[in-house]
């Protein structure tokens, strides 16, 4: 193959990932031309109702997906944390790319950290994930819906329509804006979501030139460690409709997996932890699913 479409989101973010993918297979594959096919998905459209309450994460990859069926993309780039636990149709991933930072980060331009923050305060978020864990550390506090990518979450906090926002860290540290970041919200505190921080590469299944083409840029810790979060998180049904938060890594040969389930209204959550051997990150994810469940996590989910 001497030429590969790569299909993405026209997001500065996703226009960056895809922009380090193709870096990534030029160095790997010398006179590799890569091409990208930016495209807008209904995700990034529809930025006045809640994600989880217009079709989910699911929607930024349709089109991706459609352009790959017509025959105008080879692959496609995603964020892993988008992608739902289990792909529609004929596709599969053809790398996981090595993880950025995968926590949250606390934004504001008043104030240094979330316990600093005073009573009442406007915190902007849309994850369920974020809403749950904000309200277990801090209930006082006003959570608001925020929606739009990384540059539009910013201008809103700057115009003065939060006190405080929560983004992911590898966001902002891709585009540049790292010096944002007033805080790390880190594990085991604040989980973040399955596989946040790392970029996949999305293809037609069984396409054996396109497969070998990304092979080199696959990071077996990475895909590893996501397995077993995505794992727990498809099976206790995970979407961005219902709050988990998953955090597995791996030292040696054993993977270790934090996991939690919470309620966006209340603060309440249910969390697990298991390790395992490395060669079984599904089996380890199970194992924290059904440990959640026993620990009533059930009652939590819809």
């Amino acid at each position: 193959m001497e030429k590969i479409r790569l299909a993405t989101r026209e997001s500065a973010l996703a226009l960056w990932q895809t922009e380090h993918v193709a870096a990534r297979l030029r160095e790997a594959h010398p006179g590799l031309e890569v091409e990208l096919v930016p495209m807008t998905t209904r995700g990034d459209q529809v930025l006045d109702q809640p994600l989880a309450e217009i079709g989910g994460k699911g929607l930024f990859l349709k089109e991706l997906e459609v352009a790959m069926l017509e025959g105008r993309a080879d692959a496609a780039v995603h964020s892993l944390k988008d992608v739902p636990m289990e792909l529609e149709g004929p596709f599969e991933l053809a790398a996981v790319l090595e993880r950025a930072d995968p926590f949250d980060a606390f934004v504001s331009n008043q104030f240094a950290s979330l316990e600093e923050l005073p009573f009442g305060a406007r915190v902007g978020t849309s994850s369920l994930r974020r809403q749950a864990l904000l309200r277990a550390h801090r209930p006082d506090l006003k959570l608001l819906d925020l929606r739009g990518n990384v540059n539009t979450r910013l201008a809103k906090l700057d115009a003065g329509d939060y006190d405080a926002i929560v983004l992911a860290c590898a966001g902002l540290e891709r585009l540049g804006l790292g010096a944002r970041i007033r805080e790390r919200l880190q594990a085991p505190r604040f989980i973040p979501a399955a596989a946040q921080g790392a970029v996949a590469v999305e293809c037609r299944q069984g396409d054996a030139a396109t497969l070998a083409l990304f092979a080199p840029l696959d990071h077996e810790s990475t895909r590893l460690c996501t397995r077993a979060e995505r794992a727990m998180t498809r099976l206790l049904g995970g979407s961005c409709r219902v709050p988990i938060a998953a955090y597995a890594t791996l030292k040696g040969d054993r993977l270790s997996l934090e996991g939690l389930v919470g309620d966006a209204k209340t603060g309440q959550t249910v969390r697990g932890y298991a390790s395992g051997p490395v060669a079984e990150p599904e089996k380890l994810g199970e194992q924290v699913a059904d440990m959640l469940v026993a620990r009533g996590a059930d009652a939590l989910l819809p």
